[in-house]
């Protein structure tokens, strides 16, 4: 999956809201839950067989804990998804969330074995000649253990000997902790192989924005939602993101190239190097001994995000269908099972060979009808609700929106080619969000008219515009009560009919919120892993979008930041209100000089302590004009990890 913006945030963890409780579904909820289940092949069990299929057992504790007793994974949490889906929830995400809650130890094929439903991604265990080759050690050191633990008492105990990252994203390496010791690797016992660019990626997908971005995926991934019937059902590709401790041990070994091999611990692997698709640093795995596939998360149990809403860089839904294409090309033949980062697996070799056709074509769809459709003049809105697949697709399970959709997807390539601008002039300059919402209440006779046309709206089943309406009334007027609760009531019913599980996320999170307020941050220092791999120079470049011009003002300043156990110089000047960072050469002069190691340099940046204290301990090192370096720290402003989202910032 897309990789959390929560991994370095300092704002990683957000208290739960206390809210009142949800409305219960309309009738137009209920009806158009009897539609769709009327819709689709609800008969087929495939899935269920495929998922249930070589169980071998599961902890005898289902909670499992961090080192401060809270608990990271609960594998009760989603208990409750048994029988017909309620009222409250889309039947076809209900029946996805019963197939995503099985969990525990399965057998794959010979002497390959998953752990699935211990966190969001799957974790694989590949049986060595001598010990276990993992394959994406999950989101948190927690999971991970417990995976390796049961596996481990099941199977017998095993040395682990190599891990593989598919991908650069922290649910498929952030537990490498918890299965291999950083000792062994440097001592060569272990070997990390993962794609080239991996580390880059996975350190600085989400620096820059990673606060706007940790503060939507709150939303994306109902972070604050209690799992339920009338809460989080599903994240769609997994149950829910794991709570626990995230770590990173770099790679020893890169995959550059489609068609390179190497052999671990005598199993031998062939690679299709996959980077643009759903990840930028990403790899499929070929096992020819056993004729199995790992698609690692190219192909899944559901249409995926060719932008995630939590916000990223668009993916190119083009290379992404290609390299599917390249995929049945390379395996499909040869391939009896195949199994994925996500989901379940799949077994015979016309089965695997279909559902990668019917996936690749559901990609290549969305990418080709929605540039036919902006070639012939439509911006994104208006592709989004015209496309749909075509129903030989739309029914196949995994090309279903519970995690990506057709309608956000096909907004995302109409992005990826034309941007956010949809050329109609009045949209050069348009006016603030909150600004316009005011004069279309004004224009529309006031606050109690517009609530009063969505009163009528709601009670049509008309919920997209009553939720336009009522967004318009609480964006002029957040302090409205009444326009929130109505608001919040609609989002309700929009939550529970969604199939996608983020959108139901997104709804009922929005909801949520109306009603009780933003949560409050708690402060997280995010994963020291992570935040010590950043390359120096995104070190400033992170500082620079932290820069406030306002505490600037006329003001100019030059430091050197030297970082000795590196050996590496950097020279940081503002003026005209904009932080450069170059290396500096050995001539370089500066107002002042700061010589600190590196990681005590990091640990003041991302949790806010003063450095003054190194300083006087000696640990520190500061020449020059001081007055100039207090000045450079007081013009950063700290992220804000509670925006409103609903409303907007003051």
């Amino acid at each position: 999956m897309r990789g959390f913006a929560a991994v370095i945030s300092v704002t990683a963890m957000l208290a739960c809201v206390g809210a009142q409780a949800a409305e219960a579904p309309s009738l137009t909820t209920k009806a158009a839950q009897a539609r769709l289940k009327a819709d689709l092949p609800f008969a087929d069990r495939q899935d269920f067989d495929f998922a249930s299929r070589g169980f071998v057992a599961t902890r005898s504790d289902p909670l499992i804990k961090r080192a401060d007793g809270g608990v990271a994974w609960d594998l009760n949490a989603f208990a409750f998804l048994k029988g017909d889906a309620p009222d409250s929830v889309n039947p076809s995400l209900w029946r996805q969330a019963q197939l995503l809650s099985m969990n525990g130890l399965f057998q794959v094929s010979d002497h390959i074995w998953q752990v699935r439903g211990f966190d969001l991604a799957n974790i694989t265990f590949i049986e060595g000649k001598t010990g276990w080759i993992i394959i994406d050690p999950l989101t948190t050191v927690e999971t991970a253990k417990a995976a390796l633990d049961l596996a481990n008492a099941k199977l017998g105990a095993r040395p682990v000997v190599a891990v593989i990252y598919t991908h650069s994203h922290v649910d498929h390496f952030g537990g490498v902790r918890g299965v291999v010791d950083e000792k062994d690797v440097a001592a060569g016992k272990v070997r990390i192989i993962a794609p080239q660019g991996f580390l880059e990626e996975a350190v600085s997908e989400n620096v820059i924005a990673g606060a706007a971005m940790t503060r939507r995926a709150t939303y994306q991934f109902g972070y604050n939602l209690s799992p339920g019937p009338e809460g989080q059902i599903s994240s769609g590709i997994g149950q829910a993101v794991a709570k626990g401790t995230i770590s990173l041990i770099p790679p020893t070994e890169s995959v550059d190239h489609t068609g390179q091999t190497t052999n671990v611990d005598g199993v031998d692997i062939e690679f299709q190097f996959t980077p643009g698709t759903e990840a930028p640093a990403e790899m499929n795995i070929y096992f020819p001994q056993w004729r199995v596939l790992c698609m690692a998360e190219n192909a899944n149990a559901t249409m995926h995000n060719v932008l995630t809403p939590r916000g990223a860089v668009v993916r190119d839904a083009k290379v992404w269908a290609d390299d599917l294409t390249e995929s049945i090309e390379l395996f499909g033949g040869r391939t009896d099972t195949l199994f994925t980062s996500h989901g379940w697996p799949r077994f015979g070799r016309q089965v695997i060979t279909d559902y990668l056709g019917s996936h690749r074509d559901a990609y290549k769809y969305l990418h080709d009808q929605t540039v036919r459709l902006m070639n012939e003049g439509y911006v994104g809105d208006e592709i989004a609700d015209r496309i749909a697949l075509p129903p030989v697709l739309a029914r196949e399970w995994f090309n279903r929106g519970y995690y990506g959709t057709m309608s956000f997807n096909s907004r995302a390539v109409y992005q990826r080619y034309m941007g956010w601008y949809d050329a109609n002039p009045v949209h050069l300059a348009p006016l603030e969000p909150a600004d316009q919402a005011g004069r279309y209440v004004a224009a529309m006779g006031g606050a109690d008219k517009v609530r009063a046309l969505a009163e009528k709206a709601y009670a049509d089943g008309d919920y997209a515009w009553a939720a336009t309406l009522l967004n318009n009334v609480v964006l002029s007027a957040p302090g409205d009560k009444a326009a929130r609760e109505q608001l919040a009531k609609v989002y309700d019913q929009m939550g529970f009919q969604a199939e996608s599980s983020l959108w139901r996320n997104m709804y009922l999170t929005g909801a949520a919120e109306l009603r009780g307020g933003a949560p409050s941050p708690t402060t997280s220092t995010g994963s020291l892993d992570i935040v010590r791999n950043l390359p120096s120079p995104m070190i400033f470049d992170l500082m620079a979008v932290r820069l406030n011009p306002k505490k600037v003002g006329d003001g100019a300043v030059s430091v050197i930041f030297a970082f000795p156990e590196r050996d590496e110089r950097f020279l940081i000047t503002v003026r005209n209100q904009v932080l450069v960072a170059r290396p500096a050469p050995a001539d370089a002069r500066a107002d002042a000089t700061l010589t600190v190691p590196r990681a005590l340099f990091l640990e003041s940046l991302f949790t806010g302590k003063s450095l003054a204290g190194k300083v006087m301990s000696g640990e520190a090192k500061a020449e020059g004009d001081l007055g100039a370096l207090q000045k450079l720290t007081s013009w950063f402003d700290p992220p804000k990890g509670n925006f409103p989202i609903i409303t907007r910032p003051e």
